[in-house]
């Protein structure tokens, strides 16, 4: 993997030999956002120019005029964790595969500006034509989920299942919370893609064609998967810690089960606790509440509801007004719930205030900044998965599309 001051070229890797991401291994050191860049982590890339400021009054008008100067040459996607001040200008709005797929439908855009997160900008570079540029107005908006799965870690649990002789039974899926190296990883070795809200058919088709799952990176949304969806037991589930020696499982451990998750999860989702949905319902009489699959198994079984996103959007969009929901997702997209349903009472699951501190960092200033230098005839922060990566990883997402 390889980046320049204005570019991202995510150079995937074949063999057991590739280095390991920093930030994701004992020893290694983290990076401060912005401030500094490796080239094995999505973390810590600064972005190139100088961004206009924040406090800047004409900034709203300076994005209207780029926006229409832009015309139909750009297509705006925007996650529903962003901002409002970015979501205003989005195009469409939706989860990160449905982001992808829109890109994908819009050839004839010649830059598809991602207000996402860098591996949402690799998947839109995945299932783009090479002609379109996918931009992501800040290269240091990455995701914790998708650096807890490095490759060369992924290879070494390979290779532990391969000298135990096990691979040849297990199918990997990968969460679309991944990084394109890791996808790519997942289509070589026959798997599938997944969404929070198609988990339960990618596990099924996965113990169709093998009798094990490796799940990446999310321990959370496999087992909950698993156990809720698929009627497997807590005890079929273990869970690879790629940070010890042979994941922390003995042989015994892999041979029994038949969902090996990945020790990694999401830092928003992974806050809530058992005690945060008690604590609501006795604050507000009536509660419903619902969360999102990526939260820990002992708050989505004391929750009403599990929905994926867009799930979450329907559910409290369909309810009937009057009605109270505490939602345990991004708080971005809860406070745009409640604003957006002034009909329903609609609180965060947690009285902690918690952002998602990475898809949070693209703000008005990043697209301006990223709009305008379009306009220069500047293409920054340009984000490129070589071929080799995107076939492979292609295969894993048109696996996707295909599950029954």
């Amino acid at each position: 993997m390889t980046r320049s001051a204005s570019e991202v070229t995510v150079t995937g890797r074949t063999g057991r030999e590739a280095p390991a991401r920093r930030g994701t291994e004992p020893g290694l050191p983290l990076f401060i956002l912005g401030k500094q860049a490796d080239p094995d982590t999505e973390c810590g890339v600064s972005c190139p120019g100088e961004l206009p400021p924040a406090s800047d009054p004409a900034l709203v008008h300076r994005a209207e005029r780029a926006r229409a100067a832009l015309g139909d040459r750009a297509f705006i996607l925007g996650h529903h964790y962003q901002r409002d001040e970015v979501i205003r200008f989005a195009d469409v709005t939706g989860d990160s595969f449905k982001l992808a797929r829109e890109a994908a439908a819009r050839p004839d855009a010649e830059f598809v500006i991602f207000c996402g997160v860098h591996f949402m900008a690799e998947s839109a570079d995945i299932l783009t034509a090479p002609s379109q540029h996918v931009i992501l107005p800040d290269l240091a908006a990455g995701c914790s989920m998708a650096d807890m799965a490095g490759y060369s870690q992924v290879e070494e649990c390979w290779e532990t299942l391969t000298d135990l002789g096990l691979a040849d039974t297990v199918i990997p899926v990968t969460y679309m919370n991944s990084s394109a190296d890791i996808k790519a990883f997942t289509g070589r070795h026959g798997g599938t893609v997944c969404t929070s809200s198609n988990a339960g058919r990618a596990l099924s088709w996965a113990l169709s064609k093998g009798t094990k799952v490796l799940f990446l990176p999310d321990q959370h949304l496999g087992r909950n998967t698993a156990v809720l969806e698929l009627g497997l037991s807590l005890g079929d589930c273990v869970v690879w810690d790629p940070n010890l020696p042979g994941g922390g499982l003995d042989e015994a451990d892999l041979r029994r089960a038949t969902i090996i998750l990945w020790r990694g999860h999401c830092s928003v989702h992974g806050r809530f606790s058992a005690e945060n949905v008690a604590e609501v319902r006795r604050r507000i009489p009536g509660v419903q509440v619902i969360a999102h699959p990526e939260c820990r198994h002992e708050v989505v079984t004391a929750a009403d509801y599990i929905g994926s996103t867009e799930k979450i959007i329907a559910t409290i969009e369909q309810a009937p007004p009057g009605s109270s929901w505490a939602v345990g997702t991004e708080l971005n997209l809860v406070q745009r719930l409640a604003e957006l349903n002034p009909d329903k009472n609609v609180v965060f699951l947690d009285k902690t205030v918690c952002y998602c501190s990475t898809m949070n960092r693209i703000d008005l200033p990043h697209l301006v900044h990223a709009m305008e230098a379009l306009l220069d005839g500047r293409v920054i922060n340009r984000i490129t998965v070589d071929a080799a990566t995107a076939s492979q990883a292609r295969a894993a997402l048109d696996q996707m599309l295909a599950l029954p």
